[in-house]
């Protein structure tokens, strides 16, 4: 049986690699939703926020109807 090990250098690409692809598909997300004047919705210590087209950020839920 042969077993293959990785050594740190290469996890540590393989993490970078996969860091990179994540935050551009995050970066395409937040361009996609700022041209359709659409929020982010994120959670930070369990609460959830609101980051607005225009950049602002809120707690209100811009989706609900009063």
């Amino acid at each position: 049986m042969n077993i293959n090990t990785l050594n740190d250098l290469e996890v540590f690409q393989i993490g970078f690699e996969i860091e990179k692809i994540g935050n551009e598909a995050i970066n395409a997300v937040k361009l996609e939703n700022q041209q359709l004047g659409l929020p982010l919705v994120f959670s930070r210590k369990g609460e959830i926020f609101y980051e607005m087209p225009d950049g602002t950020i809120t707690k209100e839920n811009p989706f609900r109807k009063n």
